[in-house]
């Protein structure tokens, strides 16, 4: 199998040492432009391409991603797994910011997105029990546990709809119900990965305690983009440490 590494994100993903040979793209899909140009390359011999989730300049409010057209431009482009990293907050005491999350089940509380790539003649219903690449979230928590980064597995994620931040009173509902950390971009990004069968993971940056816990300052944009830009060094290494891991690691699991 040909691999190649999607990776989903933002801040720091533009170093210009991350990707050898790199260049970037500009494509079209059936449902329109992406949210960036693809940037294209290779680490340590694996090729590689980087999409910006919310543009390069952070202008795309979550609703406003064009998921569908993300997820087809990085299959269309051969990518055969996903890395998606993201910002969420914690809905535990025990992830802290600064920790990373690899969860493993995601709870829908968006409304208003295009969820799937079969609504039009072809009715599809995919099987979504397990969402994540269990083998994904293997190599990166051990990857992870090498380099000595704070790091949880078997979580929850819930996604909202943003752009706002949570109330006080759905903050405590979502841990009521079994989430574990909170953001606005994982679905419908790993519904669509898993319809086109790429091998999706997410890298969740526990940035915030949301406003769930007492005597905490309520979560903030600035407050995420700080705990982003001091943290954006683990994630870094960690995916140099785990995307050639991916390409020899025998992946046997079904996406």
């Amino acid at each position: 199998m040909t691999i190649t590494i999607g990776i989903i994100g933002g801040s720091g993903l533009d170093d210009p040492d991350l990707l050898k040979n790199p260049r970037e793209i500009t494509v079209s899909t059936p449902y329109g432009p992406p949210s960036s140009p693809l940037t294209c390359g290779e680490i340590e011999g694996v090729p590689v391409v980087i999409l910006a989730r919310h543009g390069k300049d952070h202008s795309i409010y979550p609703t406003g991603v064009n998921f569908r057209a993300n997820i087809w431009a990085l299959h269309d482009q051969g990518c055969t797994h996903i890395l998606a990293t993201t910002a969420v907050g914690s809905l535990r005491e025990e992830i802290a910011p600064g920790h990373l999350v690899f969860p493993d089940q995601f709870i829908d509380f968006t409304r208003k997105r295009e969820l799937t790539f079969f609504d039009t003649s072809e009715v599809i219903h995919t099987p979504m029990a397990d969402p994540f690449c269990h083998n994904l979230i293997g190599l990166l928590a051990a990857k992870a546990g090498e380099l000595n980064i704070p790091h949880h597995t078997r979580k929850t994620v819930i996604t909202i709809e943003g752009p706002r931040f949570s109330t006080r009173a759905e903050s405590h509902m979502f841990r009521a119900w079994g989430a574990d950390v909170i953001n606005m971009s994982t679905v419908p990004e790993v519904n669509l990965a898993r319809e086109k069968k790429m091998h999706y993971a997410s890298i969740a940056m526990s940035t915030d305690y949301d406003c769930w816990r007492e005597g905490e300052e309520s979560v903030t944009w600035e407050m995420i983009l700080d705990t982003m830009r001091r943290n954006a060094a683990n994630v870094l290494k960690l995916l140099l440490a785990t995307i050639p891991a991916v390409a020899e690691y025998d992946d046997g699991c079904n996406a």
